[in-house]
């Protein structure tokens, strides 16, 4: 029997602080140009983390969800985009979402994951805006 490509769990952020740290640094300042400013923005302490695995141990990916159902920090690292990675992240959350009775989920999308997140139930709403320079889409799903 093959091990899995890679696992998803619950992160604590006092505990797995380095590990979601250098995802978020990695694929929002390193690649997209997110200032640190915006990047480390006070709600971490108090969110609720998530961070995938490769079959190795090593982190390759993280998403956060605040008490209020938003959700944010989706990120996977280059080499593991594309193999469900962030598909088990979200899956993850909305399970989490759903077992707190939260009535619904929104966040801020980059234009270019609006696809992704409509597989999901996810739909637009309002007009695009900038966020770090970087085009979003307000969206929402209900529970």
């Amino acid at each position: 029997m093959s091990r899995p490509e890679f696992t998803v769990r619950i992160a604590d952020w006092q505990l797995d602080r380095s590990a979601l740290r250098t995802i978020r640094e990695l694929v929002f300042m390193v690649e997209q140009g997110v200032s640190e400013e915006l990047e480390w923005d006070g709600e971490d302490e108090a969110a609720i983390h998530l961070l995938a695995f490769d079959h190795s141990g090593q982190a390759i990916g993280t998403a956060r969800m605040l008490h209020d159902g938003h959700i944010g920090r989706m990120s996977v690292v280059k080499s593991h985009r594309t193999r469900g990675v962030g598909s088990a992240l979200l899956r993850k959350l909305i399970e989490i979402a759903e077992e707190r009775s939260m009535p619904s989920l929104n966040l801020d999308a980059q234009t270019h994951a609006i696809g992704f997140y409509e597989r999901f139930g996810f739909t637009a709403e309002g007009d695009t805006f900038l966020d770090a320079n970087i085009p979003h889409q307000r969206m929402r799903r209900g529970l």
